[in-house]
């Protein structure tokens, strides 16, 4: 038998095997569920039992949901997918499941791009903007770590952004591409680093880094691309010796850490053999044909013959080096499927190894639902606009984000959490729960913490001297070492208003989308450290954030009726202030908008159920106390990420050398050089942003 029907063998065994009786999923946790978080459990187990598709966790802010989530996954023993709206609570809930779960394969995957420019034409303006990404090589080795885990092992938790529902390859062609090396087997050190190199491994002596291998005596050193220490294969002749890991910076083996078997899976997602490749060029120039014909038809010769130079130098460029930018837009041909199937998103790698048992749960469902409904038309329309000019083939298309249906039909048993669900996410747990023979609605609610504190309460001031005002609350606050988050309705408020701040002395910073993905994680952390003592944001600062040092939050433009202060924003928004027994929420508004009305009596009617809990069983409310976790990264993996204060520094522009570089490399570190150009200029640091622009030019000659 062949290599791939050994590893095809493999993962249906893993398959079979995985909802064995002792499959465990290991709760950790000084707490127990209490409040109303014992019920909830039982109804969503009891849900997940009778196959109701659809549940819903209304919970408000700082009941727990989370700790309700992990008894579900524990007391039910089935693998989850997590899905949030943003990196940044996806990043909070990896790290609260990897505490709760320790033993577990708990796994963080989102989108692992620092920098990335769509592919677009612009037919008005006659402009067409290539591709441009810059990879963070620290969030695509999790990615990687999170297929492999599901591939074998059967207790995965996988903590992902929307972007688990776009195309990242067939996890068939990944679970067949695997080398297994075990001690005493045959080996040929020829073959072995052509198995590598099929499974996406660079050949390198001088640079070891993940997805790389190198070749040393009797030795082969392979960096998994999803793994934080190497393997080195030890040989006697032409039999392995010995399998055992090490550090890859000192190269010092590991105590303890021999292996007798170990399995490699590809170093990327996207993989395929040369048969594979071999058929899919013979498809695309097919299509190619036809799909030129019919411009040519229409009087596009121009877009015809476009086409045709584009795609023809696409297959060379994939047949000499196995690879070319934007080669995921033929991707069809590689998987095997026909026009206008689904593409392969993490929940095939799932299904494939789970079956159907296995749970998906929606965070803040109120945001990521329609978020995962938007995904598919947005990447469409942009879409169009390059085929209709023939900057693309058709299948173009099928490299894309899943359908809501598709998603919906493909996922066996849904719950959605959030403080505010949508009519959609009740409508249809309701009429699940009747198809599963319950009484109830198929809400399970959560409205006790189980600190006791109550919802906050809730002032309204004159937005006229908003700024004079919340300087002097942050100040009594800052005095105690408490904590302030302040909305905003724009980026640029938000920095301006950081800025302001920091002249008055005041330790603020600011956190939007333009802060990078495990930035935003680190910057929460400080704010708990005690590192600065306000943050100001725009939508990030919404949902989910676990911040029990804060008392107060401001809501600036309160009355600026819109998407950021609609009743569910605002709801959302005043929860940050419910972690501590002192916490406040002040809107600044000259008027008062239906959606403040409706908030402050939804936060009112929850505030009063609390209190009257609180009086029957003698509870006296406590603020949530909770240790700052662990970084979602290493902080010797810091380098792969590289700090700001690093990339700016004087001796790293020295340090890169034009020579040492590849085209690649250097195409990539001059775009780098020349964002951080930009960014030092807008600073006022003219004096680097010149030395940045001087070291672009030499790389440039």
């Amino acid at each position: 038998m062949g290599r791939s029907g050994i590893a095809a063998v493999y993962v249906i065994q893993l398959k079979v095997s995985f909802f064995h009786a002792h499959t465990v999923f290991k709760l950790v946790s000084s707490f127990k569920p209490t409040g109303d978080q014992p019920q909830a459990i039982d109804r969503l187990v009891a849900g997940v039992k009778a196959r109701q598709k659809n549940q819903t966790l209304l919970g408000v802010t700082g009941s727990g949901k989370t700790f309700t989530i992990a008894n579900v996954i524990a007391r039910l023993r089935m693998p989850a997918l997590i899905i949030s709206h943003n990196k940044t609570l996806a990043g909070q809930l990896y790290q609260e499941m990897r505490d709760f779960f320790p033993d577990s394969g708990v796994s963080y995957f989102v989108s692992y791009y620092d920098y990335y420019q769509p592919e677009a034409y612009i037919p008005q303006t006659d402009t067409y903007i290539e591709k441009e990404a810059e990879i963070n090589e620290v969030i695509d080795k999790l990615r990687l770590r999170s297929t492999t885990n599901i591939m074998t092992r059967p207790d995965a938790i996988v903590v992902a952004s929307v972007s688990c529902i776009y195309n990242i390859g067939s996890p068939l062609e990944y679970g067949k591409f695997i080398l297994e090396l075990g001690i005493g087997q045959k080996i040929d050190m020829k073959s072995v680093a052509v198995r590598l190199a099929e499974l996406q491994y660079d050949r390198s002596e001088f640079e070891f880094k993940r997805g790389t291998f190198r070749v040393r005596g009797g030795n082969v050193d392979i960096y998994p691309a999803y793994e934080d220490t190497a393997i080195r294969v030890s040989t006697e002749g032409n039999i392995i010796a010995s399998l055992s890991q090490f550090d890859p910076l000192t190269g010092t083996i590991i105590p303890g850490s021999s292996l007798q078997k170990t399995i490699i899976y590809p170093a990327k997602h996207f993989v395929a053999d040369a048969g594979t490749t071999a058929t899919a060029e013979e498809r695309i120039r097919k299509d190619l044909t036809h799909e030129v014909e019919l411009l040519r038809k229409a009087n596009k010769n121009t877009e015809a013959e476009r086409l045709l130079r584009r795609v023809n130098y696409d297959l060379e460029m994939i047949r000499e080096v196995g690879y070319v930018n934007g080669i995921e837009n033929y991707s069809r041909y590689y998987d095997g499927r026909k026009p206008g199937d689904a593409p392969n998103s993490l929940l095939d790698y799932f299904h494939q190894a789970y079956g159907d048992d296995f749970l998906v749960f929606i965070d803040e469902s109120h945001m990521t639902v329609p978020q995962i409904r938007g995904m598919y038309n947005g990447d469409f329309s942009r879409k169009q606009m390059l085929v209709d000019f023939g900057f693309r083939l058709r299948a173009a298309f099928d490299n894309r984000p899943l359908r809501f249906e598709e998603f919906y039909r493909t996922v066996p048993s849904l719950v959605y959490t959030s403080a505010t669900p949508d009519e959609w996410e009740l409508a249809e747990t309701e009429r699940d729960a009747k198809k599963a023979g319950f009484a109830d609605t198929g809400v399970a609610e959560q409205l006790i913490r189980p600190t006791g504190i109550v919802d906050p309460e809730i002032e309204i001031r004159p937005a006229e001297r908003e700024i004079p005002d919340i300087y002097e609350e942050i100040k009594k606050r800052a005095a105690k070492n408490e904590k302030v988050l302040v909305t905003t309705l724009t980026k640029k408020t938000a920095e301006d208003l950081s800025e302001f701040l920091k002249e008055k002395n005041v330790r603020a910073t600011y956190l939007h989308s333009d802060i990078q993905t495990l930035e935003r994680s680190d910057i929460l952390d400080s704010l708990r450290n005690n590192e600065f003592d306000v943050l100001i944001g725009v939508n990030l600062l919404r949902e989910g954030l676990d911040l029990p040092e804060v008392t107060l939050v401001a809501i600036l433009d309160a009355d600026k009726e819109g998407f950021l202060r609609s009743r569910t924003s605002l709801v959302q928004t005043m929860g940050r202030a419910a972690r501590n027994i002192n916490g406040v929420v002040i809107m600044y508004a000259d008027t008062v908008t239906d959606s403040m009305k409706h908030a402050m009596e939804e936060i009112r009617r929850r505030r009063e159920y609390q209190l009257a809990y609180n009086r029957k069983h003698n509870i006296t409310p406590r603020t949530i106390v909770k240790p700052v976790r662990q970084r979602i990264v290493d902080k010797d993996e810091e380098s792969a990420i590289r700090s700001f204060k690093k990339e700016v520094d004087p001796s790293y522009l020295d340090s890169i050398q034009g020579d040492s570089l590849t085209p690649y490399d250097r195409k990539k570190t001059i775009k780098k050089l020349e964002t951080e150009m930009r960014r030092q200029a807008e600073d006022l640091n003219f004096e680097l942003a010149i030395r940045i622009r001087d070291k672009v030019n030499e790389l440039q000659k």
